[in-house]
């Protein structure tokens, strides 16, 4: 290996895994040229993350990153991919199995601590391996895991055991679902490296691919975060993710409505329930997003006069920021047991089967559906 002095254009950052520079201050890999005798060397954008929390947007965009995961197809690799359950749709990578070929894909789903203590869990393992399979993923297991409390982590070293046999490790996920925290459990475990990732809660923040040797020569190998902007955590401010991205079990909260009554979520998003009969609607999303009811007649004027006031976060300057919103209606069928999901915002739960229509209002380019309930 040559020394990591010897060729600047050659050093990485052991925290991003980025070709380090120093020329051009705000671009990625920036590094002063005294900060190169420090051990570890890092780019100014890992150590500022590691040291003060802070941002600055470097990411990966879609295409530059399907370029990157067609490498993986010409492989022989074991895939780890790790989703996040509260924002399952949004952070699953379409078309994975499309640019993987036929490896195998091991799922991690992240971040079931923010699920009700009383979840059943088969039953959120067999809703995920099914919406895994609708979604064209040939997931060889299903792992639930929680990165910050370190739980369900030792089943994922068993099934990594399992299925990796003679083969490199790629660990694929989109930003925000807690890739880096679950690498540095593997670095730990597997490593004896003092080379941790860096771990922030920024979009974006692992970027080229970073290999961890592991004993046996084989490696793991971590691919930076994909941005989707189809994801409410992509558009909002740095202040505005640390409220919409739950860090505590979500606590359920549930409304009896009548036709004609609309629920805002903080100035994020509004629910309409235009349609059907009276009925019990669950709220899922962050603690620190405040829930607001109103007559649907009423909800587009209250919305002028008070976005960012009464109905906030986000703040009014957050929002002209935004893409401007847009509708979407939902026909829920009779007898059917249904979710409103939109992504990194949260899900609605429809309580009854007795059929609805229903609307939610968000910016516009952020995901939102229709899917089987969760819990």
């Amino acid at each position: 290996m040559m020394d990591k002095r010897s060729e600047e254009n050659e050093i990485r950052c052991s925290g991003c895994g980025i070709r380090l520079q120093s020329e051009e201050q705000n671009k990625p890999g920036y590094i002063p040229l005294q900060a190169l005798e420090r051990e570890p060397v890092i780019c100014q954008r890992c150590f500022r993350i590691k040291n003060y929390n802070e941002s600055s947007s470097v990411t990966v965009e879609q295409d530059e990153f399907l370029r990157l995961l067609g490498q993986i197809g010409g492989k022989d690799a074991l895939v780890i991919h790790i989703v996040d359950i509260f924002d399952f749709h949004g952070s699953v990578i379409s078309g994975l199995q499309r640019f993987i070929g036929n490896n195998p894909v091991l799922l991690a789903v992240n971040k079931i601590d923010l699920l009700p203590k009383v979840t059943n869990w088969n039953k959120v393992r067999n809703w995920v391996q099914k919406e895994a399979k609708e979604l064209g993923l040939k997931v060889v297991d299903v792992v639930l895991c929680s990165a910050k409390q370190s739980s369900g982590f030792d089943r994922l070293l068993e099934a990594l055991a399992e299925y990796r046999g003679d083969r490199d490790v790629y660990v694929v996920g989109a930003t925000n679902v807690g890739k880096s925290t679950l690498i540095n459990r593997l670095i730990r475990d597997y490593s004896d490296l003092d080379q941790e990732l860096t771990v922030s809660r920024y979009p974006g923040t692992t970027l080229d691919m970073v290999h961890i040797p592991l004993d046996d020569g084989r490696e793991i190998i971590d691919t930076p975060g994909i941005m989707y902007p189809s994801r409410y955590s992509e558009l909002v401010s740095p202040q505005d993710l640390g409220v919409i991205l739950p860090d505590k079990p979500l606590k359920p909260a549930v409304y009896q409505l009548n036709e004609g009554q609309t629920l805002f979520f903080g100035g994020f998003g509004r629910f309409d329930f235009i349609q059907g009969e009276r009925q019990s609607f669950t709220c899922f999303a962050s603690g620190r997003v405040p829930l607001h009811r109103t007559k649907l007649e009423r909800a587009d004027e209250l919305f002028r006069d008070h976005a960012g006031e009464l109905l906030a976060p986000p703040s009014r300057e957050s929002l002209e920021k935004l893409p401007e919103w847009t509708r979407h209606e939902f026909r829920i069928a009779k007898g059917s047991r249904s979710d409103l999901f939109i992504s990194g915002l949260g899900w609605i739960k429809v309580n009854n089967d007795s059929g609805a229509v229903l609307a939610v209002h968000v910016p516009k380019g952020i995901k939102v559906l229709v899917r089987p309930s969760l819990i």
